[in-house]
């Protein structure tokens, strides 16, 4: 893989010249910033920046003004590669808050698509209804310790209004939710993004993750997209290494709340 390069694409598309990825969003670039803006259950933030040590600081203030505004909470995606160097510096002075820092992992989806079963007794089933989004944000809960409710509107949201944008499959043993997963395919991008793979504590180590991965590729590759793209924690980074991923770079949320 020449990272450079298909860094270079995932910033294009993926960041530049992104798409709204929500219902009610809009992107828009104003001056060197891309953001997205949308209601408050959607993901509102932004997405590249193109600043120097002498444009970086107005840049966060009119970024603070516009969503204060509009009573939004909102994140700032650093990427390391961006500029200026001491722009995460310069945020936190702002007032924002660090969030962990997690790896920019790509592969190719026909590198990825690789035929993986889940473990016996466990069953890939999708998600197409509320009772079913209920499952994954209670999966989601006990896997990560967070409130599900919010995770829960925003892809009921998505199911209603773009349908064809997001597939989210669940894991089950039994009649027991162990395991869920989306993924995120926007229209006319090369990319597919891997979202919100957890599992809950007592099926870790059992392959569950990996069956998850290798079933969102399949469906990734079908619908014709050449690229699968994650922002992976400490604990899904080595799985995604010997699954053919390359840490391309890092990226840290930085978060506002008025």
């Amino acid at each position: 893989m020449d990272e450079e390069a298909v860094r270079a694409l995932y910033d294009r598309w993926m960041r530049r010249e992104a798409r709204p990825d929500g219902s009610g969003c809009r992107v828009e670039r104003v001056g060197e910033v891309v953001r997205q803006t949308g209601p408050a259950e959607a993901w509102n933030g932004v997405l590249w920046s193109a600043l120097t040590a002498g444009t970086a600081d107005r840049a966060v203030e009119e970024q603070i003004r516009h969503y204060t505004a509009l009573g939004r909470d909102f994140e700032w995606k650093l990427y390391a590669h961006d500029e200026p160097a001491d722009l995460a510096d310069r945020l936190v002075a702002a007032g924002f808050r660090a969030e962990p820092r997690e790896a920019l992992m790509v592969a190719g989806t026909a590198g990825a698509a690789i035929d993986t079963a889940p473990p016996e007794g466990v069953e890939l089933l999708p998600v197409t209804d509320a009772a079913g989004m209920d499952l994954v944000a209670e999966v989601h809960e006990r896997a990560f310790g967070t409130d599900g409710t919010l995770l829960r509107q925003r892809l009921l949201a998505r199911l209603v209004d773009r349908p064809d944008t997001v597939a989210v499959v669940l894991a089950v043993a039994g009649d027991r939710p162990i395991s869920s997963a989306r993924l995120e395919m926007l229209p006319g991008v090369p990319f597919a993004g891997l979202w919100g793979g957890g599992t809950v504590p007592e099926w870790r180590g059992r392959g569950v993750y990996r069956a998850l991965v290798a079933h969102r590729a399949r469906t990734a590759a079908a619908r014709g997209y050449d690229w699968l793209q994650v922002d992976a924690s400490a604990d899904s980074r080595p799985i995604l290494h010997r699954l053919g991923f390359t840490t391309l770079s890092t990226t840290t949320p930085y978060v506002y709340e008025p």
